[in-house]
This record gives C-alpha cells, sequence and structure tokens, in this order.
C-alpha cells in the first residue's frame, strides 16, 4: 500500500453520504483501512461497495456498522466490531455523524427535536470519543476529528438546537485534547459554513439562504473541500495541533 494513510486504520460516522463520504473516499484513496459507521443501511451498503470497488486492492475492503450512535453499548459495540476487523486498532475516529434539526424559534422549538438535535450532535460524538480512546491511547497513537460547525461559534437563528449542539463539539474537543495533550493522541474539530448535501433537505429555503448571506465567497463550501482539511487533521502531520478548531467557513468566522 502506499499513500500518506498506508498502514492505517480509521472510523468514519456518518460515512455513508455527503461529508463523511467525502472524507471516506480521500482516506481509502490515500490508503487507509475504513470502517464507516451510518444509520442507513442502503446508503452504507453501497458506498461499501463503492469504496471497495475502487480501493479494495490498495486499502483492503471496508468494514460497516448500521449504526444509530444515540446508543452508547451499541457504540461500544461497534468499536470492538471495527478495533477486530481493522486488525487490532483504530488510528483515526472522524465523528461526522450529524442532523440539521428543524428551523423555528427557541420560543415554539419542539422539545422532543431539541433533545434529538443534541442527542445525535452531542451525545453521539461524545459516545464516540470516549469510546475509541482507549484503544488510542493502548496503541499509543490516535488521531480524532470532530465535524462541528460554524454554527457552533457563531450561532445560527432559528436553529438553536443545531448551533448549540456544535458549540458542545467545540467544548469536548478543546477538553479532550488538553486531556490527551501528554501522550501521541490529537483532538482537533473543524468548523464547516454550510456545503451543500442531502442535509439541506431538512433546512427550510428562508435558512438556506440565509446561510448563503453570511459567506462572503458567496457561495457554499464543496465536500472535496472539507475533506482535504479533515485528512490534514488526521494525519502524521498535524502533530503540533491538538484542542483546535478549524474553519473552513468561505471567510464567515470571525474569530
Amino acid at each position: 500500500m502506499t499513500g500518506r494513510f498506508a498502514g492505517r486504520t480509521a472510523v468514519v460516522t456518518g460515512g455513508a453520504a455527503g461529508i463523511g463520504r467525502g472524507i471516506a473516499e480521500r482516506l481509502a484513496a490515500e490508503g487507509a483501512r475504513l470502517s464507516l459507521w451510518d444509520h442507513d443501511a442502503a446508503a452504507l451498503a453501497a458506498t461499501a461497495a463503492a469504496l471497495d470497488a475502487r480501493y479494495a486492492a490498495t486499502a483492503g475492503p471496508v468494514h460497516s456498522v448500521v449504526l444509530d450512535v444515540t446508543d452508547a453499548d451499541a457504540v461500544a459495540a461497534a468499536t470492538e466490531a471495527a478495533t477486530t476487523a481493522l486488525h487490532g486498532r483504530i488510528d483515526i475516529l472522524v465523528a461526522n455523524a450529524g442532523i440539521s434539526g428543524p428551523n423555528g424559534p427557541v420560543a415554539d422549538y419542539p422539545i422532543a427535536e431539541w433533545n434529538r438535535v443534541i442527542a445525535v450532535n452531542l451525545n453521539g460524538v461524545f459516545y464516540c470519543n470516549r469510546a475509541v480512546v482507549p484503544h488510542m491511547q493502548r496503541n499509543g497513537y490516535g488521531r480524532i476529528v470532530n465535524i462541528a460547525s460554524i454554527a457552533g461559534k457563531e450561532g445560527n437563528p432559528y436553529a438553536a438546537a443545531y448551533s448549540a449542539s456544535k458549540a458542545g463539539v467545540i467544548g469536548l474537543t478543546k477538553a479532550l485534547g488538553k486531556e490527551l495533550a501528554g501522550t501521541e493522541i490529537r483532538v482537533n474539530c473543524v468548523t464547516p459554513a454550510a456545503v451543500r448535501t442531502a442535509i439541506f433537505d431538512q433546512m427550510t429555503p428562508h435558512h438556506i439562504d440565509y446561510m448563503l448571506s453570511k459567506i462572503p465567497l458567496g457561495r457554499f463550501g464543496r465536500v472535496e473541500e472539507v475533506a482535504a482539511l479533515v485528512c490534514w487533521l488526521a494525519s502524521e502531520e498535524a502533530s503540533f495541533s491538538t484542542g483546535a478548531v478549524f474553519d473552513v467557513s468561505g471567510g464567515r468566522a470571525t474569530y
């Protein structure tokens, strides 16, 4: 195998479509052996088959787990299954699985929807981080990249649950990065501005227009642009950054 990730293993959550699939493809193209986790069984099977067709000869076959990241026990079981499939190692975790939730004012926001967004976007990232850290500590190496959002830094009106959940991911990343700073494990997060994927189907046209209006470059991000940054953070090159937040926002970020 050749490539930056030759001999490395990676778990990508939400890896069946959108940003997650783009990240998985970039990792596989550079030699990483993959375990993809997603709740959508059909999309997961299709993605695994497509990646196998292109990269199995160099990166090995894709391992996949149909998974609800809000179930901590299921995440723990998926971690054990992935560790076995990936020859006893999880070198990289990209915690990407997430939902937007509905748009609406805080005063009217359905409590059940608030809880659902927090459960997927924050609790799910925590469960995945928590599960892989012992394996990385045992092997003496790791890269964790959590996918947050520019909304977690600036707050999007009528998207309080999403904004709060992604702010929580930033806080979790900073805390865990500091906890593990004495090891060879690096923990960082990426805060994209809007990238046009299927998650837009969960948003109102008004909210989509609002997000675009805030991006100085005047366009939405591309999946491959996010994947490029994530894969640098997932590599051995990212050795002096931990607990950090990396923007890919088209100029939207103000701090």
